[in-house]
């Protein structure tokens, strides 16, 4: 079989549409590099988000913490959420 049948052949990725509930979704709570301090990606995000909300930002947060940060801010600011 060539490589190009094989990969024919392969299965179709799951179907994550619907209610089915996704593992692409985990809460911030149960991510195993949770407690790691938050990337440079979210630190920049969070920022802008602190100066539009008008609230402290704080470097020290842990990636989980981060995110639900994010979160939060993105709820008050209604940034981050599709209209």
């Amino acid at each position: 079989m060539t490589n190009k049948e094989a990969a024919m052949t392969k299965a179709p990725a799951p179907d994550t549409s619907g209610d089915k509930a996704s593992n692409t979704v985990k809460d911030p709570e149960n991510w195993t590099t949770g407690d790691e301090t938050m990337t440079g990606a979210q630190a920049s995000y969070l920022q802008t988000l602190c100066e539009e909300a008008g609230e402290e930002f704080d470097p020290s947060l842990t990636k989980a913490e981060a995110s639900q940060r994010i979160d939060a801010l993105q709820a008050k600011t209604g940034r981050g959420r599709d209209h």
